[in-house]
């Protein structure tokens, strides 16, 4: 399907043009991954109803209603704009109206990556290059310091990874590559067309 017939499905607003650029160098300008993105990843990478997926920088929220239709796992969007969090808020209200679900598995925060306490139920962490490698370290840390207070099995997912962020984990002990998914027709042109998975090795 295409970018507005995915929407018209879930329900939701998350094509156009983009606005609401962030405060701070820190932080990057919001943009959705492609539906076509998200075909690729889930054709090559396994959920289920027992993952809780943490978006950081949610924007909208589609990575989280495309997860909750078609897998049924827990998502929880984290995003520091204001604007994008109450689009993702309606889209949420219009997503469940059209869904009849209770909606216990989408939810929204708006709050600074950093600052956000990690669930001790999430076991996998979605990156789409929404920070500087410095916030991204800070978070990557909440992340260990819950696994330390509860012990699970966890994955990074980085989408169009940026090249600070595949160094930092290409070198941090406590992580290694798992698999690397590439976007056919797209990678060949931009090599940064790919998802990276990560996982925990303590």
């Amino acid at each position: 399907m295409k970018e507005y017939q995915y929407d018209k499905l879930l329900n939701i607003k998350t094509t156009g043009n983009q606005w609401g650029f962030p405060s701070t160098t820190h932080y990057n300008p919001y943009e959705p991954t492609l539906y076509y993105a998200l075909e690729v990843l889930f054709d090559h990478y396994e959920l289920n109803r027992e993952d809780h997926i943490i978006d950081f920088g949610s924007g909208k929220g589609r990575l989280s209603f495309f997860i909750d239709y078609y897998f049924h796992a827990k998502v929880t969007g984290i995003e520091m704009n204001e604007k994008f969090y109450n689009m993702a808020m309606k889209n949420r209200e219009r997503y469940l109206h059209r869904t009849k679900r209770r909606g216990d598995g989408v939810q929204f925060y708006c709050c600074l990556a950093e600052e956000y306490e990690i669930e001790l139920s999430a076991n996998r962490f979605y990156f789409f290059n929404p920070f500087s490698v410095q916030i991204f370290q800070k978070v990557i840390q909440n992340i260990m310091q819950s696994v330390e207070e509860s012990p699970r099995k966890i994955e990074i997912i980085l989408y169009y990874p940026h090249d600070d962020y595949l160094y930092f984990l290409d070198n941090h002990p406590s992580f290694a590559r798992k698999e690397e998914i590439v976007l056919p027709r797209m990678y060949d042109k931009n090599p940064y067309e790919r998802f990276v998975i990560y996982r925990f090795t303590d």
